[in-house]
């Protein structure tokens, strides 16, 4: 049985290799004075697997084939898969071709996503919860409503599996306000976005399935479904925040297919990517071809923070049924994470099998909160929050970048049109060292391994618009420090494997 779920042809990987510079062109032969032709290729391959542009998982092309997309050898293409075998960036077995890997001795970063508790928030600066306080007076106003509407539901049992009656309304007529008629048949309350996929997931995708997400994805979701026994097959995103690779997607959904896969098409966190309405149109027509159910993560889409740029239709327009694209949602990045709620549209059908496979998980959805979102729903209260949140994260987002451009000149990042988050190349360091540098100076940074596949995207990490003005500041000072600190070590710098070998 092969191990690769992916594969990469010679051509593009001739032109992600060319797109590095420094001599891994297709035209510039590898080698020079530095390093034989054979290495330069191998730091290139291994390389681009770390950054996660090539996934791991993913078949490489024959020898004979490489060697004649890049103008060598094929003794050169043939050392530098031994070089890779040697270092556990490949794997090979007769019959089946070589496919990527990441050292078995190198753990994904468990640390920098959860938050601080609050003891510790005065003495280090917390960037690795993409999360904003609640936008007052928004959420006492919400709770004095909620708390004004809840005598009749305390005369009940209080179990609404499906969610309270009058936010599934209210979501629905919301979906519908946007263009995407919605019945409240249509919708599930659950406990986050977070408690939607994990249902979705129980209900789709059992152990040994293979589920499709992007490449980077959002860290915690990896997680969920990894805990849940699935495969991940990753296909990466477009560079410089274009969206979705769909040659790579389609390929995926022929040679894996893939049960389901989830893709965040409004600011991707964490490469803030938005998804141009033909790139969802075609994923969704693509998902549809290869019977693979696509998720889609809306978490973020109310986090448009330039004006001049036009918000894509949902990705749920281009199937309006819900019968293969199924939809999450959240109040967690709209408005504040501690509510908890969250929902999923979907056929009747399937918000029917959720509903009912959920008596053997949490039963259902906290009714204060329920009542606290219908009341922002159906008031002015959702839409002047939004404004409150949208206009700290651009004033966040300025501070943010600024300090990372006075502080950090050699990192590199495109900056998003909108979300609460920045992702940002390292500048050839490896970000699991930076972030281990950082918590000892005073500042929490998740590393790009959080949010991949099997130890990819080393040399990245993930900053959140959660601080401005002099916290902004001291943060990138921080980080320049911690840079300083790995950078000056012998194991520091990305192209050295042995930093990736326990």
């Amino acid at each position: 049985m092969t191990q690769w779920t992916s594969s990469v042809g010679a051509q593009k990987l001739a032109r992600l290799l060319g797109s590095q510079g420094g001599g891994h062109g297709v035209v510039t032969p590898f080698g020079g004075r530095r390093s034989p032709a054979y290495r330069s290729l191998a730091d290139g391959i291994r390389l681009l697997v770390l950054e996660g542009r090539v996934p791991v998982a993913a078949r490489l092309p024959a020898e004979r084939e490489l060697a004649a997309a890049l103008a060598v050898s094929r003794t050169t293409v043939a050392a530098a898969y031994e070089a890779l075998r040697g270092e556990g960036f490949l794997e090979s077995r007769r019959g089946s071709g070589s496919w990527t890997s990441v050292p078995a001795g190198n753990p994904l970063p468990t640390r920098g996503l959860d938050p601080l508790p609050p003891e510790a928030v005065g003495s280090v600066i917390d960037l690795g919860c993409a999360a904003l306080p609640a936008p007052e007076p928004w959420l006492t106003r919400a709770f004095q409503g909620a708390l004004e509407e809840l005598p009749p539901y305390a005369h009940t049992h209080g179990d609404y599996p499906a969610g309270l009656p009058s936010l599934r309304q209210a979501l629905a007529d919301r979906y519908t306000a946007r263009g995407i008629p919605t019945m409240p048949e249509q919708i599930m309350v659950t406990t986050g976005a977070m408690g939607g996929v994990a249902a979705i997931c129980r209900l789709m995708a059992g152990r040994g399935e293979r589920v499709a997400v992007e490449s980077p994805s959002y860290a915690n979701v990896l997680q969920l479904m990894r805990e849940a026994g699935t495969r991940l097959v990753p296909v990466a995103m477009g560079d410089r925040l274009t969206g979705w690779d769909l040659p790579a997607w389609r390929q995926v959904l022929r040679d894996a297919a893939p049960r389901m896969a989830y893709v965040i098409a409004d600011f991707h966190n964490p490469t803030g990517a938005l998804a141009t309405e033909e790139q969802r149109r075609d994923l969704v027509e693509a998902a549809r071809a290869a019977g693979t159910v696509l998720i889609a993560d809306e978490t973020m889409t109310d986090l448009l923070l330039d004006d001049d740029v036009d918000m894509p239709r949902p990705v749920c327009a281009f199937d309006p049924a819900g019968s293969a694209v199924v939809t999450v949602g959240s109040a967690s990045k709209s408005f504040w994470a501690g509510l908890r709620i969250g929902w999923v549209r979907a056929a009747p059908d399937i918000i029917r099998s959720l509903v009912a496979a959920r008596a053997y998980a949490d039963l259902g959805t906290p009714v204060v909160e329920q009542l606290a979102v219908t009341w922002l729903l159906t008031t002015e209260g959702w839409d002047a929050a939004v404004d409150i949140r949208r206009a700290t994260s651009r004033e966040n987002r300025a501070a943010v970048v600024g300090a990372v451009r006075r502080h950090l000149p050699d990192w590199e990042f495109t900056v998003p049109h909108g979300g609460l988050t920045l992702w940002v190349r390292t500048g050839g360091l490896s970000g699991s060292r930076i972030a281990e540098a950082g918590e000892r100076l005073g500042v929490r940074v998740p590393s790009g391994p959080r949010f991949g596949v099997d130890g990819a995207f080393e040399g990245y990490v993930r900053l959140p618009f959660t601080v401005s003005g002099a916290v902004a500041e001291e943060a990138a000072s921080r980080l320049a420090e911690a840079a300083h600190r790995v950078a000056s070590g012998a194991t520091a710098a990305v192209e050295a494997p042995r930093t990736y070998v326990a």
